[in-house]
């Protein structure tokens, strides 16, 4: 029987059946990247962005195939655009840049203005080219680059797990830490705040706080959430997670885990993820030394416990002897390789069957070896920015586990 609520949204592990997923097919914003601002937008190449289209919409069919429903970005913004309020306030966050100055922005202001709900949704996510904003005057039309864009593209808008993540019937719109991926949480915080689906849904994390990112975000079972820190979630972020929900009884323990500040372990999910209740996969260099910090709330202050190892402390949360540990790759050159291709990011579309990418066969062998369905997908496009099937979806609903 689905666990639910009556707007029909709730989430409290990462492998209950998944029932409806957002997801963002990506679009003109790929075509954006270039060698130039590749690494500014956190790109490590260019990718094909018609072959990405296709990887994307053969992970969107192969979740369909197993009883999904697929919601996607683009379509459920254009339908919150319809509401005035919405349409402000997408137009300010557009235009909050300080690049802009007065005139410009207000130039900018009335252009958006003018876009009807499909236009506008494509130009916030596309961004908008100082070429093609032919009504551009002033002094800082003047001196920008005609190669510069007066509002950038979001082309990570592909990973939707980092903007917001569901934790029971709530849903935390996360602060991201870069400039290049601001925009992206106040664009999915509109859809939750104006779209009638998600009407009576309250938020209980938003983007105006410390610095947390979906990716970092891992509910081990109902009750327990791990947080990682590291490059792209701060320390402030996993307490006021913490803080937030436990508080609002979401849960009773967070695991706070901290990780490398590196580009191949972004998240806690590059190098850990679940496929079943008592199974995890997770890249070996750092399975015996990622160490947790247990935080629960004891009255109104949070109570911290000395670090123990993360599989120790896990287990230990979640009422387990231990937890079972996939590695990912059978050598450390395969394990480095497949870590580096998102082979640790799955994602669990039931108990015991996940979806990966079809590149990492050591792991997906592995997976296969301890029981685990893999359904395997491609990915050398959409793999470009760094992240899997598990970055690439945001759960809205989940059976009980």
């Amino acid at each position: 029987m689905t666990e639910t609520t009556a707007h029909g949204h709730r989430v409290t592990s990462e492998v209950g059946r998944l029932r409806t997923v957002l997801l963002h097919r990506p679009g003109a914003e790929l075509k954006r990247l270039t060698p130039r601002n590749n690494d500014k937008l956190l790109f490590d190449g260019i990718p094909w962005a018609g072959r990405a289209q296709d990887e994307h919409d053969a992970f969107a069919e192969a979740l369909r195939s197993r009883d999904v429903e697929v919601l996607y970005v683009t379509e459920l913004l254009q339908d919150a655009l319809e509401y005035d309020a919405a349409r402000e306030q997408a137009i300010a966050d557009a235009v909050v840049d300080l690049r802009l100055g007065d005139q410009l922005r207000r130039v900018v202001e009335g252009y958006l203005r003018d876009l009807d709900p499909e236009n506008l949704a494509h130009t916030l996510i596309a961004g908008l080219a100082h070429e093609e904003l032919k009504t551009g005057h002033g002094l800082v039309y003047r001196l920008l680059d005609r190669q510069d864009f007066i509002v950038d593209p979001l082309p990570n808008l592909l990973f939707t797990r980092d903007q917001s993540v569901w934790i029971g019937d709530r849903v935390a719109v996360t602060s991201l830490a870069t400039d290049a991926r601001r925009r992206e949480a106040d664009l999915v915080g509109l859809l939750y705040a104006h779209h009638p689906r998600f009407a009576g849904v309250r938020p209980v994390y938003g983007p105006s706080l410390e610095h947390l990112e979906g990716g970092d975000v891992l509910l081990l079972c109902p009750g327990v959430v791990a947080v990682g820190t590291g490059e792209r979630t701060t320390p402030a972020g996993a307490e006021r997670l913490a803080r937030q929900v436990i508080g609002a009884g979401l849960a009773r323990t967070v695991l706070a885990v901290p990780i490398a500040q590196e580009r191949a372990t972004m998240h806690l999910d590059t190098v850990c993820t679940m496929v079943d209740t008592d199974t995890v996969v997770m890249y070996p260099p750092v399975a015996h030394s990622l160490v947790a910090y247990t935080v629960t709330l004891d009255g109104g202050d949070l109570r911290v416990q000395e670090p123990r190892p993360f599989l120790e402390a896990a287990a230990a949360a979640m009422g387990l002897d231990r937890l079972k540990v996939i590695d990912t790759g059978l050598d450390p050159v395969t394990a480095e390789r497949e870590q580096w291709d998102d082979g640790n990011n799955t994602l669990a579309v039931a108990p015991r069957l996940c979806v990966a990418y079809e590149r990492n066969i050591e792991t997906n062998a592995q997976l296969e070896a301890a029981g685990i369905e893999v359904i395997r997908i491609s990915g050398s496009e959409l793999g470009s920015g760094r992240g899997g099937p598990r970055c690439m979806s945001c759960p809205i609903l989940r059976e009980a586990p």
